[in-house]
């Protein structure tokens, strides 16, 4: 039996069908990363429907697919049945016609292709297609309806109503991985900026202090000698300065360590590095959820590196609140202070942009409190933020 094209409402699903209808799609789009975003829907449609076994197919273009997420079956036996199937019979009319199909026997059908030969036997089938922007890019395979003989029409409206869903759920994700890809090559592009204007400029005037110190060996030796002691110097801050921004790159304990342990850390290699003071208090230590905590250091991480680098400050502290519930972060300084509305701050090299961003991706507030002469505060706010479990 050939479904009806496109999605009607739930209006004969019952109540404990919808409210799990909602709990499903609600935990799918929950997700940031694609892939486990499109693991919860199959799940999801397998439950829904009480299919034996479901998949969600994305079309890799070239008549294949890019990915085949599999519900019901055991790794071993995905690793048994072989490659990814390739788009043929009624896998590849879900790809090709934006209609829903319904079959009590999928191997009476005339599309039928077979299978490898350690592939479940499967007879009751359900396929409907996910339609984004009026281009098909994904569609959920269903498959042995358990305790019934094949899908009826309210399994059908599940899916399909599901299927509009995960349409929306997987533009959102893959739109979520490209800005956060965006910001993986941003903070790159910012290491190497470091890397030029501090490590590189140290590392120049560490090879003509050097030559300087050659050229005077033998004429004047007590002179050679204050220049080799300059090149020790400054081959010294060159290696903490390039300590300091592998750090920035390689925050390894924040996972395990959590973001106070972390910070704590990261302030240590910093007063060594730049040989200044950095206050640190912590108000209610408690665990994050994994994204909080890494907007949050890196946030605090930019702001520190701002005070640093630019803000010709004495004194720095860092204040960490997680009490009643919310979360509150500062950076202080007491240096020179700047204008953070000026255009050419915001686009430039202090990061204000970025800042604001990650504050938003964890539903956050940055507010930036500077004017020239009376030094500066970042202070970001986030409500809850706990840990699960």
């Amino acid at each position: 039996m050939r479904g009806a094209p496109g999605r009607r409402i739930l209006a004969s699903v019952t109540d404990p069908a919808f409210r799990a209808f909602s709990e499903a799609v609600l935990a799918a789009t929950a997700e940031r990363s694609v892939d486990a975003m499109l693991q919860r829907l199959v799940d999801a449609a397998r439950s829904l429907t009480q299919a034996r076994y479901a998949a969600l197919g994305i079309p890799d273009g070239e008549g294949g697919f890019a990915q085949f997420i599999t519900s019901g079956m055991s790794q071993k036996a995905i690793e048994a049945i072989g490659p990814l199937p390739r788009q043929h019979g009624l896998l590849d009319a879900m790809l090709h016609t934006p209609r829903s199909e319904r079959l009590p026997n999928i191997q009476d059908d005339p599309r039928f292709g077979g299978w490898p030969d350690r592939h479940p036997n499967m007879k009751s089938f359900l396929g409907v297609p996910i339609v984004a922007k009026g281009e098909i890019i994904a569609a959920f395979y269903l498959a042995n309806r358990q305790g019934a003989r094949e899908f009826g029409d309210d399994d059908q409206e599940l899916i399909e109503t599901l299927a509009a869903h995960a349409a929306t759920a997987i533009e959102n994700a893959r739109l979520y991985e490209r800005s956060r890809e965006l910001s993986i090559v941003e903070e790159r592009n910012r290491l190497a900026r470091e890397l030029h204007d501090s490590v590189t400029q140290t590392l120049f005037s560490l090879t003509l202090t050097a030559e300087s110190a050659a050229t005077l060996a033998d004429s004047h030796p007590a002179d050679a000698k204050e220049q080799i002691l300059v090149v020790r110097r400054l081959a010294t801050e060159a290696l903490q300065e390039m300590r300091s921004l592998i750090f920035e790159l390689r925050p390894a304990e924040l996972e395990a360590d959590g973001l106070v342990a972390t910070l704590r850390k990261r302030i240590e290699v910093l007063c060594r590095v730049y040989r200044r003071p950095i206050q640190l208090d912590v108000h209610g230590e408690r665990r994050l959820d994994a994204e909080s905590e890494n907007q949050l250091f890196r946030i605090i991480q930019e702001a520190l590196h701002n005070a640093l680098r630019h803000a010709q400050a004495e004194t720095l502290e860092v204040e960490l609140s997680m009490q009643n519930g919310q979360v509150v972060a500062a950076v202080r300084d007491d240096g020179i202070g700047f204008d953070p509305e000026a255009a050419q701050r915001r686009s430039g090299r202090l990061g204000l942009t970025s800042m604001q961003e990650r504050a938003e991706e964890i539903g956050g507030r940055l507010e930036i409190r500077s004017r020239p002469g009376v030094g500066s505060e970042v202070v970001v706010e986030v409500r809850g933020g706990r840990k699960d479990g």
